[in-house]
């Protein structure tokens, strides 16, 4: 694909000379750093000390990254897009953001995370009907997907029963914020896919830029931006967790990026999803929760979903074989499924 062959670089670190495995390896292990700390202090701030304050979290987190970027050298000149690309997908961001961290108050945090994990299928749905993507997976990557689904259904079961913060409108919210992160995960892909000279930071920059303005609307209108303020004034320290909290997920975020504008955004899901199933056992090793039968159950099943995403797909290469033994007529039939396909990853994205 065109965006493969672009320089690009994850915090310093050259990613184009490496191969494939290197730089799998170097983004997943800054995604999973950063999102396991993420984590880790969201529970704290979240169920510890009982701050559910969602927009206003991430509203400071944005104030954050625009000073983190800004030290990686990122200026408004190096923007190769215009503006009004970023404002449909920041709003879907910060819509996400704050849905995901305001369902907190809701659902237990192991309950949040391994509702999240279904993202990979609306992502893989939505993906085979976005304009410039046009994504046809094999069947044993849905096969994975469902399997993710199967084991949320279980664990969320199980977690009804054994935890107090579990409700219907939690469930909601969470459920906005994953039909968001499916549409936001293609949108991003596509924009790398068209337009190969867009770099992370300035996605990451433009997406928080016209992302933090919608965050004023649900602050104001619920009253959290007055009552965060004075919460968090009384226990200053709760600003130090947040901005450690966001320097963490600034490397997570970045590498993120990375890894869809290199390998896609259903691979990319599945490796959130991956980092999803290792912070859920850490909360429960770290703040001592109970584990049932039903938990191990649903654990193991999204675990299948995992090693059937990683399995080859054996069928290219045999199409490649029959076209080159037998009569003329086959290989002129699959040139014209070439170009078919060709086509189709032409169509502008709208």
């Amino acid at each position: 694909m065109k965006n493969q062959d672009q320089t690009r670089f994850l915090f310093g670190i050259s990613l184009t000379d490496r191969p494939k495995w290197q730089q799998f390896l170097i983004c997943s292990s800054g995604f999973f750093f950063g999102y396991l700390v993420n984590g880790v202090c969201e529970e704290y701030v979240y169920n510890r000390l009982q701050f559910s304050y969602g927009w206003y979290f991430t509203f400071i987190q944005g104030f954050v990254y625009l000073i983190l970027i800004r030290l990686q050298g990122f200026t408004m000149k190096q923007m190769v897009n215009p503006w009004n690309t970023y404002v449909k997908l920041s709003g879907v961001l910060m819509g996400s953001h704050g849905l995901t961290k305001g369902s907190l108050a809701y659902l237990n945090y192991p309950a949040q995370i391994m509702f999240k994990s279904t993202k990979v299928l609306p992502v893989m749905i939505m993906g085979a009907f976005v304009p410039g993507l046009r994504r046809k997976y094999p069947l044993h990557e849905y096969i994975s997907a469902l399997l993710l689904v199967v084991g949320l259904i279980l664990f969320t079961l199980a977690d009804a029963q054994t935890s107090p913060n579990f409700s219907i409108i939690g469930v909601i919210m969470i459920s906005g914020a994953l039909i968001m992160d499916a549409f936001l995960g293609n949108f991003q892909e596509a924009i790398f896919t068209m337009n190969p000279e867009t770099t992370q930071m300035e996605m990451l920059f433009c997406s928080t830029v016209v992302g933090i303005p919608f965050l004023l609307v649900p602050m104001v209108l619920t009253g959290e931006l007055f009552t965060a303020w004075n919460s968090c004034s009384q226990h200053l320290y709760v600003y130090g967790v947040l901005v450690f909290e966001a320097m963490a997920t600034f490397i997570g975020q970045v590498s993120v990026l990375s890894l869809i504008a290199i390998f896609g955004a259903a691979t990319t899901a599945m490796i959130t999803t991956a980092r999803k199933a290792v912070t859920l056992l850490l909360s429960y090793m770290i703040f001592t929760k109970p584990l049932t039968e039903q938990h191990g159950s649903g654990l193991l099943l999204i675990s299948m979903g995992i090693i059937l995403k990683m399995l080859p797909d054996s069928k290219p290469a045999p199409r490649v074989q029959r076209s080159n033994g037998n009569a003329r007529q086959p290989v002129a039939s699959t040139k014209e499924v070439g170009n078919v396909e060709d086509e189709e990853e032409k169509n502008p994205l709208v």
